[in-house]
């Protein structure tokens, strides 16, 4: 009977055996499962420790940066305050200046309005003082003209053609500005020593006004020609000079002390010793 019994107990005790195995492997599991976990865990704590000390950092400078930033902006802000002022007053200048130069333009423009008119007015002056010297002008022509056309040319008394000849010292200026011979007035006093006109003398001899005659003596060349009662605005000719060169004087009024006239000779005629009166 006890031999039967044997190997019962002997499968019991293997079957808790095993059980205990099954236990402790179960255990060995659990710890290295649990140990696996934690170590995995602490792996991860770690990295969100380090996860946050990074974030921390990130925030920190973050933070500086929008603390820079909020310099900057309230510097900005000062700044474009600041430019904003200066823009509204240089504004204000550039208005100030803009009415100043309308007000200067508008003071230029009737300065130059009042200077217009007055130069017009110096036009029309100066056109008016034109018109009355054209008319001057015209007039003198016309004296001229009637002056030349007084103004005779004739045969003197050595029967040679006489330039023209002039009646009053008028005619004399319009001969000398004709510019053809050399011309020298006189007034020769009856009785008196004989007168250098040009390079002879002339003495008056005799006059009779009512007849408009008069009797003079001509020395040139160291010869003396009477001409005797001769006329007023008788051309009296006479030769004179190593070239013998044509000379002629002309009395246009006589009276009884004394006789006026000119006396004529060619431009190349020699100098007179002394000028005539």
């Amino acid at each position: 009977m006890a031999d039967e019994g044997q190997p019962v107990i002997m499968q019991t005790e293997s079957g808790s055996n095993a059980g205990k195995w099954i236990l402790i492997l179960l255990a060995i599991i659990y710890a290295a499962g649990s140990s696996y976990f934690i170590y995995t865990l602490k792996s991860r704590l770690d990295d969100a420790g380090k996860a946050q000390t990074a974030s921390n950092a990130q925030i920190a400078e973050l933070s500086k940066r929008m603390q820079s930033a909020e310099a900057d902006s309230e510097a900005l802000a000062t700044q474009v305050g600041m430019t904003k002022k200066e823009l509204t007053e240089r504004s204000a200048e550039l208005q100030r200046q803009q009415h100043a130069a309308e007000q200067r333009e508008q003071r230029l423009s009737e300065d130059q309005k009042k200077q217009f008119a007055a130069v017009n007015g110096d036009l029309s002056n100066v056109k008016t003082d034109l018109g009355g010297a054209k008319s001057d002008i015209a007039s003198t022509k016309s004296d001229l003209a009637a002056t030349q056309a007084k103004l005779q040319s004739t045969i003197g008394d050595l029967g040679v053609q006489s330039g023209l000849i002039a009646h009053t010292r008028d005619d004399l200026e319009v001969l000398k500005h004709k510019g053809d011979r050399n011309y020298y007035e006189f007034t020769l006093v009856k009785g008196a020593k004989p007168q250098a006109v040009s390079t002879v003398s002339l003495q008056l001899k005799k006059t009779d006004p009512k007849k408009g005659k008069f009797t003079l003596n001509v020395t040139s060349d160291d010869k003396t020609i009477e001409k005797k009662d001769r006329n007023i605005s008788e051309p009296i000719q006479f030769y004179s000079g190593r070239d013998h060169m044509l000379y002629e004087l002309v009395v246009w009024s006589v009276d009884k002390k004394q006789a006026t006239g000119y006396l004529s000779t060619p431009k190349g005629a020699p100098t007179p010793v002394t000028p005539g009166i």
